[in-house]
Parts: structure tokens; sequence; C-alpha cells
């Protein structure tokens, strides 16, 4: 029965992942808007009867998140405005021809370096031949200039006034997912100890749990987005604290999918040791299969606790833990004392069952909820002493902006 509650849960999870809402669409029509109306406002104030570089600059500077765009919009504006300038002068002297275009384009990636903008270098080539492409008046320069300006002005105030949506519950949804498909994983470690298991078979396990790293990029990814959506935004209450929770538990189940590739291999080793007989006696299998399916539940667990926001809830998922890992460290206890009476019976390959121990204690030692809390401690002093040595004005602007949040929320009437 309980296989086929995992067969259903499992598509089931699928679908509800395929239907979360997604960056990409969001993104496209906060650009979209802020391009319009810094294209409207350019109209006004410019000379040009096709302001097109406001519009273009806003595309640029406008972000997924709020603290990307602070961090980037300078160094975008900067090179907006130097490909506005190469362009302007390369229209006075030479206009566009095949070859200006690739002078042109040299001389903006060179521009590019020395102006500094970084990972925007290639912008400013994009940007000079754009306005190569529409303009050849070297008198429009400035007007460039200004629809430059117009546009990285809209795209911050846009930012700003229509805060981006915070990704937390997305990269709380792909650690989850993370975790249980570590689960699964365990479970399917655990099938036929007592048995015969052919090498190809455990060996399809050691390659699946190699296959969890891509599983980790993926989600490295969407928690990247995370923690920079709750950065300096207004409307996260303990932005920082949330950022760390989440990186300290990837980390953690990070670390878990190594040993868990570790521990598939022992099995590998052991299947090549024994290719005539089981695994383990079957007691000692059992034990063992019952030790992997109360670890995987302390992995879900463990994430679920690391993504619960409300109070109460991290409360019934931190004693959720607590109970799977007494349970875990109590099965661990009775296969160590199988495994040790085994061994002194018959010690070939004892090696392996020791790694094998080993192994497992790692896992439950990463899950630990008072390692844990001593390595949040220690994360959340540190990343909010760097942050303010790193970023001290972007970190008193954030301050004050979320000063004035509270003050305003604070005056207004309370119903009832």
């Amino acid at each position: 029965m309980r296989l086929v509650r995992n067969a259903v849960r499992e598509p089931v999870a699928e679908l509800v992942k395929g239907r979360r809402p997604q960056p990409v669409l969001v993104q496209t029509m906060r650009s979209a808007a802020a391009a319009t109306i810094a294209y409207v406002v350019a109209l006004w104030l410019s000379n040009e009867p096709a302001p097109l570089t406001a519009p273009l600059t806003a595309l640029l500077v406008v972000q997924v998140t709020l603290y990307s765009t602070l961090t980037t919009g300078i160094r975008r504006v900067n090179a907006v405005v130097a490909g506005v300038l190469v362009a302007s002068g390369f229209s006075v002297l030479v206009g566009l021809t095949w070859w200006s275009l690739g002078l042109i384009i040299v001389a903006s990636l060179i521009v590019g370096r020395l102006v500094r903008v970084d990972e925007f270098v290639p912008e400013v080539a994009i940007s000079a031949m754009l306005v190569l492409g529409v303009t050849r008046v070297a008198s429009t320069a400035w007007d460039r200039v200004l629809e430059t300006l117009i546009g990285a002005v809209v795209g911050l105030l846009f930012n700003f006034l229509f805060v981006p949506p915070v990704w937390v519950r997305t990269a709380g949804q792909s650690i989850e997912d993370l975790s249980r498909r570590m689960r699964q994983l365990l479970l399917r470690i655990g099938e036929g100890l007592t048995e015969t298991t052919p090498v190809e078979r455990a060996a399809d396990r050691l390659h699946e749990a190699r296959r969890l790293d891509h599983d980790i990029s993926a989600v490295d990814a969407d928690l990247r987005q995370a923690e920079d959506s709750v950065r300096l935004n207004p409307r996260v209450k303990e932005g920082l604290l949330r950022r760390v929770v989440l990186r300290t538990g990837l980390d953690t189940l990070e670390i878990c999918t190594v040993v868990l590739r570790v521990l598939a291999r022992t099995l590998t080793d052991l299947a090549k040791e024994r290719t005539e007989e089981p695994l383990f006696p079957q007691e000692v299998g059992i034990a063992l299969q019952e030790l992997l399916a109360r670890v995987g539940n302390a992995v879900v667990s463990f994430a679920v606790l690391v993504t619960t926001e409300a109070s109460q809830s991290a409360e019934t998922a931190e004693a959720r833990l607590a109970e799977d890992l007494e349970a875990a460290n109590a099965s661990r206890e009775r296969l160590a004392g199988l495994l040790l009476e085994g061994v002194q019976r018959h010690p070939r390959q004892w090696q392996l069952h020791g790694a094998l121990l080993t192994e497992i204690d790692r896992i439950l030692d990463e899950l630990d909820m008072e390692n844990r809390s001593k390595r949040l401690m220690e994360e959340l002093d540190r990343a909010s002493r760097e942050t303010r040595e790193r970023y001290p004005l972007l970190a008193a602007m954030w301050q004050w902006v979320r000063d004035a949040c509270h003050w305003v929320r604070d005056a207004q009437p309370r119903r009832g």
C-alpha cells in the first residue's frame, strides 16, 4: 500500500511543482511595463521622435529582485552611457559601415574595461551598435544620455514602488523536493539487502546518488534567487535570518548527498564481494533497511523544518525531526550490535561494515538540531558582519526603508 501511495504522490508532486509561479513570466511583465513607462516619459522630456534608448536602459536596469537592481543598476547605467558616447563619436568620424561596426565593437569593449562595468562589458558594445544604427548626428548624443538616465531612473523607481516578488517559498519547495528524492533513494538502497544483490543493481543506486549533484545545482539556483529577493526588501521581516536558514539547510543536505553517495559506493563494493550470497543475514538486513527508512524520514523532516516560516509550524516540525532522529539513533544502535556480532563470527569485509555505520553516523550528525543551531548562529553573525562591511550605504538605506515602513504601518488606525 505504501508503494502505491508513493507511486501516486511523486507524479502529483511534479505536477504541483510545475504549476508554481515562474520568475520568467513575472519578470517579462515587469520589464515590459518599465520599458513602456520609460518610453512615455522620454517622449515628454527628450527631443528625439523615437527615444528608444530609454526603454533599452529600463530593460537592462530592471532585475528580478530589488537587491540586484540596486547592486547592478549603476554599472548597467555606466555601460549604456559609455556605449552612447562611443557611438556618438563614431557617428561624427565615420558613420555606419561594415568596417566601422567592427571598430565600434572593439572600442566599446575596451572602454567597458576601462570604466569597470564588470560583467556588463558586452552591454557597452550593444548600446553603441543600437545607438549608431538609429542616429548619425553628434548633437543627439546628449539626448541619448538623457534617455539613458530616464530609463535608469524609471527602472530603479519601478522596483522601489513595485517591489519584486519574494521567491522564498519556491526555494523552500525545491529543498523539500530534494529531500524527498533523497528519501526515495534511501528506501531503494534498503531493498533486497537480505537477498543476493546483482552488482548492476547496486551500481544503479550509486549512479542515482551521483545524479543528486544535478538536483543540488538546480536547488542552489532557486535559492540564490530567493536570497536576492529578500535582501533589502522592506516587505520581508528578518530577511537575513530566512536567507541563512535556507542556505545552511541546503548546505546540510548537500553534505548528506555526498555521504549518501559514499554509502551507495560502500554497498556496491560489498555486492562485488558477495556475488553468490546475500549482502547481509536476514536480521541484519531488516535492521539496516529500517534504519535507512528512518534516516530518510529524518532528512524530510529536516527539510520541512528549515523551510517552515510560522513559529507554531516550526515547533511542530522541530518536534517531528527530534522524534525521527531519536528513532534513527535507536535503530542505529541496534544495527551496530548486530553487525558487531556478525563480524565477530565472520570477519569478512569488516571494514565495509564499519564504513557503513560511519556514513550513517555522519548523516545523523549533520541533521542533529544542536549542531545546526550552533552553526546557524555562527552563520548569522558572519553574514551580518559581511553585509555591514561590504555595503554600508545599502545596509543603512535598507534599515531606513524598513523603519519607514514600520512607522507607516504602526501609524495606521487599527480596526475593532
